[in-house]
């Protein structure tokens, strides 16, 4: 009969080791300067409070009153991100056409960039490094603090950051499209605005509404969570519910966050469709 197989182990089992130990020697450290503590989740007095907020927050708070407060905060929350995005916009679109070398006109036979507006672009690159560096939550504390508690904080923190996430990626986008029609509008003479409205725009404009309903949507989650510093809306709703342990009340709060992102993904799928 012949002889069964031999099993030979793992050839890289060593290295697999030695790897996994390592990653546990540089996390155990991290783990313990962070404070990290789940077992805390079990003591006797964490158990009982997640028992009344969990048994609470399975019945969503359907009183007549507390859902036409959801129903006007929620109007407010969409209104803020809707504001914040749209101002981000106006500071996002200049920044886009100074940025977008596809739209220099300097270079343009030469084939070189001016040395000043080489330096006006980098100025203007570091700023939307700058605006989109800082979250819109730390915006929303120093707003808070300037303007006081409302949703004028929110709107501000809103517009200051996602002008620099729109001004890079508009930026971006319109770099990697195809750069025939912008060049052949701006060698016969077309402005800045006109080839980007004609030329560069046309090319990639389903990215571009993507992306920007996609910060839109992301501007109603940031909104709810500035709610929790002051910012207005129905993340401070939330926050006051939170605080007091009113798990029904959560639910029915969370259960809107949902449909809201659900229909914002809905008017991104019909944008797409018809820019198809």
């Amino acid at each position: 009969m012949p002889h069964a197989s031999v099993l030979h182990p793992d050839p890289a089992w060593r290295s697999r080791v030695v790897t996994a130990i390592a990653c546990a020697v540089l996390l155990w450290p991290m783990l313990v300067y962070s404070e990290f503590k789940p077992w805390t989740l079990f003591e006797p007095q964490s158990l009982a409070a997640a028992w009344r907020f969990a048994s609470d927050f399975l019945t969503p708070a359907h009183g007549e009153e507390f859902l036409r407060m959801v129903l006007r905060e929620t109007w407010q929350t969409v209104a803020i991100a809707t504001a914040g995005l749209s101002l981000a916009l106006l500071g996002a679109i200049p920044a886009t056409l100074i940025v977008t070398e596809s739209l220099s006109i300097s270079r343009l036979g030469t084939g070189r960039v001016r040395f000043g507006a080489r330096a006006l672009r980098q100025a203007v690159r570091w700023l939307l490094v700058l605006l989109r560096s800082v979250p819109e939550l730390v915006w929303a504390l120093l707003f808070v603090r300037l303007v006081g508690l409302g949703p004028t904080a929110g709107v501000l923190a809103i517009a200051l950051t996602y002008c620099g996430m729109l001004g890079k990626v508009y930026a971006e986008i319109l770099e990697s499209g195809d750069a025939g029609a912008t060049n052949a509008l701006l060698a016969g003479g077309s402005a800045r605005l006109p080839a980007l409205l004609y030329g560069a725009i046309p090319e990639s404009a389903s990215e571009l509404v993507s992306y920007t309903v996609y910060r839109w949507e992301c501007a109603i989650r940031g909104s709810a969570v500035m709610g929790f510093v002051g910012a207005g809306g129905l993340g401070q709703r939330m926050d006051e519910s939170m605080k007091m342990m009113a798990g029904g009340e959560v639910a029915t709060m969370l259960i809107v966050f949902v449909l809201l992102v659900a229909c914002a993904d809905v008017v991104s799928k019909m944008l797409r469709t018809r820019l198809a």
